[in-house]
């Protein structure tokens, strides 16, 4: 029963996290297009890591990422008020390169050359 509650729970705060970040006034944030990829959160909810990327590249992650930290103590009193739990847990943020990593690959399939036999 308690992972439910943990999934529904990270669910929710990814949710308002991506809410929250199109708010945010912080240029390193604002001019770049974020993606939460994953979000985990202890059982205790106390600690909650946030692993986002950018379409621009990890460069650009990593320079949201220092702008997301400086604005983390506003991130999770917005995300106290909306989501009225009762301990709002640490945030974490960490930049991947998962997107552009995604778009590589996407790459390479679409230049692969596979010829579809015909079935008889």
């Amino acid at each position: 029963m308690a992972s439910h509650r943990i999934e529904r729970t990270t669910e929710d705060i990814k949710r308002e996290l991506t809410a929250i970040f199109r708010e945010l006034k912080d240029p390193r944030v604002q001019q770049v297009f974020l993606s939460i990829v994953r979000v985990e959160v202890t059982n205790d909810l106390s600690y909650c890591t946030v692993s986002v990327s950018a379409i621009e590249g990890i460069d650009s992650a990593k320079e949201a990422v220092k702008g997301l930290k400086s604005a983390a103590g506003f991130i999770r009193r917005e995300l106290g008020h909306r989501l009225h739990l009762r301990h709002v847990p640490e945030l974490i943020f960490n930049a991947t390169d998962s997107i552009e990593y995604s778009a590589n690959i996407s790459r390479i399939l679409s230049g692969l050359d596979i010829k579809k036999e015909d079935e008889d």
